[in-house]
């Protein structure tokens, strides 16, 4: 689990893919403070696993499956990436839950500057549309952020002097793809109604309503 705060900004070293499955290489500082092999990394708003790290960098293997549900296929030897360790228990919860698993991307639509903050514009597709709810909280490219607009076709929300100077956000432009994560809870709750319709939809039928006396 993850807080979408964004603990440092790397950029990406290397990129070797063998077999559809790419090995990446991040450059990077805090991050591999107090890691072991195996932990879990946010890229982007993406969990990865280290396999391999120095006080400098680490590498982490990315499945064909992630490359296309992600902008991780994107990336290039240059490219910079937000990064953040996984929660740790007694950790302070500044952002909201994020699990590390992207629901898809979004299209950088629009900049627009609003005093010392900025809003971006993304646009979306309807299966991820439906989990964005005005004032309840995404995460953009594993950035936690505050839903201030939602239609059919696009979202918005707005980033302060700190989240621009903090994260990989401020470098994107228009059109490029960006990492969304919906609120888990969400998912969860339109799951149990699905559930609950099924089960209801199974356990009544004419023969239920025969043996009982209804007809």
């Amino acid at each position: 689990m993850f807080t979408g705060l964004v603990e440092e900004v790397g950029k990406v070293l290397d990129i070797v893919n063998e077999n559809k499955i790419w090995t990446i290489t991040f450059e990077c500082k805090k991050i591999v403070e107090n890691i072991s092999i195996g932990d879990s990394i946010a890229v982007n708003g993406v969990c990865l696993t280290v396999n391999e790290f120095d006080e400098n960098l680490f590498k982490a293997n990315v499945m064909a499956e992630t490359i296309r549900k992600t902008n991780l296929g994107f990336l290039k030897s240059g490219s910079l990436v937000n990064l953040e360790r996984a929660l740790k228990i007694g950790d302070r919860l500044g952002g909201h839950v994020v699990s590390g698993h992207i629901d898809g991307t979004g299209a950088i639509k629009e900049f627009k500057s609003e005093g010392n903050a900025i809003w971006i514009s993304v646009v979306a597709p309807k299966e991820i549309l439906k989990y964005i709810v005005y004032k309840g909280s995404v995460a953009i490219d594993g950035v936690s952020l505050t839903v201030g607009y939602v239609d059919e076709e696009m979202f918005k929300v707005s980033i302060i002097p700190h989240t621009k100077e903090s994260t990989a956000l401020n470098k994107k432009n228009i059109k490029d793809l960006v990492n969304i994560e919906c609120d888990v809870i969400g998912k969860y709750v339109e799951r149990f109604l699905q559930s609950g319709k099924k089960e209801s939809e199974s356990k009544i039928d004419r023969d239920f309503l025969r043996e009982n006396g209804f007809i």
